[in-house]
């Protein structure tokens, strides 16, 4: 008889730390690629990458609904998400842009709590409220020290805001959407979906690529690789074994796993004041969790995608 061998804490652990090592990457190769060609770059190697684990087959594909449900969250989570995550690091540290765009999970609860009638808790208004001053504060932050990197850009942290929207958004729209098909074969499609959004950037892509130093297109490839096709196929593992608040739950430890992984790469930390204020964020999404809703919400419980 053959066993089936639950490795969900160890792929989790994998989804982990190379979601918080995009954050990472993305801030390596800012100066090189522009916010709209790394998002093409990086899902075009996703694409092919993941095309070995989906093995996609026609008679596989959504029709209806939940194609349209595929569509939005490729275009909103792949494709808007990662532009507006990219063009903010370009003003803000990989540390301090993980912990705002961890506020997306506040914001599928408050849109679920609208569409799918699950009301507002009084955890829910509570965490929203400090993880709000807790961006308020990041926007606020100046340089305090010779170790820290430059002042949080308000332009930054409000691409961060909106990367955590569009992430809320695409994270509900492709909650129902994993009814229809395998949850591999999901980002498959979301990252193809992707890859066509962002072919405007296509011409841009390949005159950075020329530009870039094969240090800088690694980089690429790796967010491609790594945070996007492994990265998602190990999320799906879990998810389909254990309770999304547990899977959740784990993922919180990307925003500290990204600090770290950034001070050792790139020598940079965030300013003492926004480093406070991303602790505010974090303690927000965790009040959050304090109080089950009336009805489950899976989709606000996840953690956002890099």
């Amino acid at each position: 008889m053959k066993i089936d061998r639950d490795l969900s804490l160890p792929a989790l652990l994998v989804t982990v730390v190379v979601w918080a090592s995009a954050f990472v990457a993305i801030r390596a190769v800012g100066d090189t690629f522009s916010p709209g060609s790394l998002t093409l770059g990086r899902l075009v190697v996703g694409v092919v990458a993941l095309t070995f684990f989906a093995r996609p087959r026609i008679s596989a594909l959504p029709t209806g609904q939940p194609l349209l449900l595929v569509v939005l969250y490729g275009v909103v989570w792949f494709g808007a998400y990662n532009i507006a995550l990219n063009a903010a690091e370009r003003d803000l540290d990989a540390g301090t842009t993980a912990l705002i765009v961890n506020v997306g999970p506040i914001f599928a609860a408050v849109i679920a709590g609208f569409i799918y009638k699950e009301g507002f808790p009084k955890p829910l208004m509570i965490g929203m409220s400090i993880a709000f001053a807790g961006v308020v504060l990041i926007a606020l932050s100046t340089k305090s020290d010779s170790t820290a990197v430059d002042s949080a850009s308000t332009t930054g942290v409000l691409l961060c805001v909106a990367a955590a929207a569009f992430y809320a958004f695409g994270a509900l729209a492709q909650k129902p959407a994993l009814k229809h098909m395998e949850p591999v074969m999901s980002v498959w499609l979301g990252c193809l979906v992707g890859v066509v959004v962002c072919l405007p950037f296509a011409p841009t892509l390949i005159d950075e690529l020329g530009r870039a130093s094969s240090e800088d297109i690694w980089w690429v490839v790796y967010l491609g690789v790594f945070p996007t096709a492994i990265g998602f196929s190990t999320w799906s593992y879990a998810l389909k074994r254990i309770s999304t608040g547990k899977a959740a739950s784990t993922t919180y430890l990307a925003p500290a796993t990204a600090t770290l992984i950034s001070w050792a790469i790139l020598d940079e930390v965030p300013a003492a004041l926004a480093f406070v204020g991303g602790a505010m964020c974090l303690i927000g999404v965790a009040i959050t969790r304090l109080k089950s809703t009336p009805k489950a919400t899976p989709a606000s419980e996840q953690a956002p995608a890099s």
